[in-house]
């Protein structure tokens, strides 16, 4: 039952992160697994270093773009969001049925708080998300590819940040050069 729950979090590691894919034709892009990885690594940081419930938050982080590695990684370009919702809340939901009912509905939980992002965690959730996005940007502009092709990653995460130490955390990373 557990193993069939961790064979699909595996799947993350073969699936790329689309919009590097349609917005930089990288071939061999970060994947889902790597981008997850990353903000693990963040959001156990900053969630300590503002004092939420880091527990919480890296749950969230972990099962955020679980749903991916049954459906892919879709760019609001491709799908509109009510769409995306849909498939990403039935492909989430298969892939708990492969857990004991003692996690299950906490995993649940988790999932539907961070997708209605009404929550100061879960909003905290989406924030790292977008720095997350905006270092690998940076990444991959250090590594030659055009700051123009990239602003719109920037711009994107420039609008959704609000977080104080999130926002100082996105302008020093898009200042380092």
């Amino acid at each position: 039952m557990i193993t069939n729950f961790f064979k699909t979090a595996i799947n993350l590691k073969k699936i790329q992160r689309q919009g590097w894919v349609d917005k930089l034709s990288i071939s061999s892009p970060e994947s889902v697994a790597d981008h997850s990885y990353t903000m693990a690594i963040m959001g156990m940081v900053l969630s300590d270093l503002e004092n939420y419930n880091s527990e919480k938050i890296l749950k969230m982080i972990l099962l955020h773009d679980l749903a991916e590695s049954e459906i892919g990684d879709f760019t609001p370009e491709q799908i509109s969001a009510e769409k995306k919702k849909k498939l990403e809340d039935d492909a989430f939901t298969k892939i708990l049925r492969n857990l004991p009912d003692t996690i299950k509905s906490e995993y649940q939980n988790i999932w539907k708080e961070y997708q209605d992002n009404n929550t100061e965690e879960s909003n905290f959730v989406h924030q790292i998300d977008r720095v997350e996005m905006v270092l690998q940007a940076k990444t991959y502009q250090k590594e030659g590819y055009s700051k123009e092709k990239l602003s719109t990653f920037f711009e994107t995460a420039k609008n959704d940040i609000v977080h104080p130490r999130l926002k100082e955390l996105f302008r020093k990373i898009i200042e380092d050069e």
